[in-house]
């Protein structure tokens, strides 16, 4: 997991290097400055040099400020350092999750994603922050201060040994009890960002049928999920300070307590004693050591905060597409043709859960093919198989007489539009949405493909046209306008073959007639492929497929299924009936 996350340091290994350099750096000179300081009160205030006074107190000022400078040098790196980290770890997540199938996209909530590149992310900043800097301070300067403790009394030095193991031992439990607690918080963050994306969302309905409170409710609950396990944690992590408390305190006694003795007995029958000095040089060595514990323990308790976001990085980092891309694949398609020969398929890769069963199916470049079937007839996941975003479970799809997975997987949906049963609109102008069938479309590329999708009309009601702004979502046009602009997007790639999934539902049947009679005129040789629920947007077709239950149930014009298939007859009757009632 550490390699993993370590990739992403890159250009920033110069400064992860320079922060923990300067720390030590830095260290050094705040061990020296206790010996400075035994030395003036030693040999300069008790002995009344005055020129030693000045000489120690010159060397004291440049000592602090040089170690300063230092200080400030390791917090920039180190600042530096794990933002830049941070930086690439949500590009590399973020790059990683455009890369990921539509399966792969199944495996993590959207709100798990978004929690993962920020509260995560931040959580990982803040503890490679406090490693490379507090991480690499501590032990050196507790080391040290240990080493010139022993140095000046072996006596009281060892009154440290007793606290550090005591700490370390406190601090090993309550890492063990908080990082399950910090592990369940974040999983809950997943469900209270999925709450709040939900209720966004769908804010209209929520409104409209009055379910404020419902809502409210069920975003307290979550949210005093998380503030349980936080309180619980915390309590646990409380332990830390009174512990620290304790051995700093206790041990400050026993060296006054063992000092004074010292300095009582020092020069009395020959006895090794301690100067004033060494006493507060003591003093502050042992401060020095007991805040390095305490800055160990802050960065443990970081760490095991960080694990658990870590842990969750890593998964996203290290999911790979399960569609498989060859080096050399195909660079062009040849035409529209499209083969199913022997194909079923499952979401889950399960050969006894399958969605798609024993598919043969040919489609004849330039061809328009009509597909019908009841609600959860696997229509969409048919389609979704041709431009491979997904891959079959066993069978061939073939597009243009080549497999699928042969193709370069950018020359394949190049040539594929797909407008998906939701609309997706992108924040910006109907310019910018529609560019993105074609980035180097002229304006008149943009006014013909929307002419074609019948959208041309009302956007020219806009007051400012094709450069009326496009809000998140696209709220602030109708569902029928939303599906135009988008068909118009896909008519962009001019792609070899055009995927239109339940695309019209929204749109009256008039204008469902003249899309689909722009559609026959002016793209002659793309095949089209209709999904719909109206019989009156696929009767045309030179082919309509009847789906039911994952099975291919009838193939034919509208006359023919009209005599032959009952599915298509009792479809057909109860819209005809519909119409009767309606009128």
């Amino acid at each position: 997991m550490i390699k993993r996350l370590m990739h992403s340091i890159r250009e920033y290994k110069k400064d992860s290097l320079l922060a923990p350099l300067f720390v030590t750096m830095e260290v050094i000179l705040e061990v020296i400055i206790p010996l400075l300081m035994a030395n003036l009160i030693d040999f300069g205030i008790d002995g009344g040099n005055m020129n030693y006074i000045i000489k120690m107190g010159v060397a004291l000022v440049i000592s602090a400020l040089i170690s300063l400078c230092f200080g400030f040098l390791s917090g920039r790196s180190a600042a530096i350092a794990s933002a830049g980290f941070a930086k690439n770890l949500r590009k590399d997540m973020y790059y990683n999750v455009q890369n990921f199938s539509f399966s792969n996209i199944d495996k993590f909530s959207t709100a798990s994603i978004v929690t993962r590149l920020t509260t995560d992310v931040t959580n990982v900043q803040n503890a490679y922050q406090m490693i490379i800097r507090l991480a690499v301070r501590s032990p050196i300067m507790m080391v040290s201060a240990l080493v010139m403790s022993f140095r000046v009394s072996s006596e009281l030095a060892w009154i440290f040994l007793v606290c550090i193991p005591i700490l370390g031992l406190s601090l090993y439990f309550i890492m063990t009890r908080t990082h399950p607690i910090f592990e369940r918080v974040f999983k809950t963050y997943d469900k209270l960002n999925g709450v709040v994306q939900e209720n966004l969302h769908g804010i209209r309905v929520v409104k409209s049928y009055v379910r404020e409170e419902h809502e409210i409710k069920k975003f307290t609950t979550i949210s005093e999920s998380i503030y349980q396990d936080f309180s619980k944690a915390e309590k646990n992590l409380a332990f830390n300070m009174p512990i620290m408390q304790l051995c700093v305190y206790g041990s400050m006694l026993l060296i006054s307590w063992f000092g004074a003795r010292l300095i009582v007995s020092s020069g009395n029958n020959g006895a090794i004693g301690l100067s004033t000095g060494e006493l507060m040089s003591l003093f502050t060595y042992l401060m020095q050591i007991l805040m390095s514990l305490m800055m160990l323990s802050m960065v443990f308790v970081m760490i095991t905060l960080s694990r658990a976001s870590s842990e969750r990085i890593v998964e996203i980092l290290d999911e790979t597409s399960d569609i498989p891309v060859k080096d050399s694949g195909v660079k062009e398609v040849a035409d529209g043709s499209i083969d199913f020969s022997g194909v079923n398929f499952s979401y889950s890769k399960n050969p006894d859960k399958l969605c798609l069963k024993n598919i043969d199916l040919h489609i004849a470049s330039g061809e328009t093919i009509g597909i019908l079937g009841g609600t959860g007839s696997s229509k969409s996941s048919l389609v979704q198989l041709i431009p491979r975003l997904y891959d079959t479970t066993s069978g061939i799809v073939k597009v243009g007489g080549v497999d699928v997975r042969d193709y370069d997987l950018e020359t394949l949906r190049d040539e594929v539009a797909m407008v998906l049963q939701k609309n997706i609109l992108f924040s910006g102008t109907i310019k910018d949405n529609l560019r993105w069938g074609n980035a180097d479309a002229s304006d008149e590329e943009l006014i013909h493909a929307c002419v074609l999708a019948q959208a041309d009309d009302f956007i020219r009601t806009f007051p400012d046209g094709y450069d009326t702004y496009i809000e998140q979502g696209g709220t602030n046009v109708s569902g029928g306008q939303k599906q135009r602009l988008c068909i118009a997007r896909a008519l962009l790639k001019n792609p070899k073959i055009l995927i239109m999934d339940d695309s019209t539902s929204a749109v009256d049947t008039k204008t469902d007639a003249m899309i689909q009679k722009a559609f026959l005129e002016e793209i002659p040789d793309t095949t089209k492929i209709i999904i719909a629920q109206r019989i009156s947007s696929v009767e045309h077709a030179d082919k309509i497929i009847v789906m039911d239950n994952g099975e291919i149930n009838g193939i034919g014009t509208h006359e023919e299924l009209m005599a032959s298939n009952d599915i298509y007859q009792q479809v057909c009757a109860s819209q005809v009936k519909g119409d009767e009632d309606n009128e």
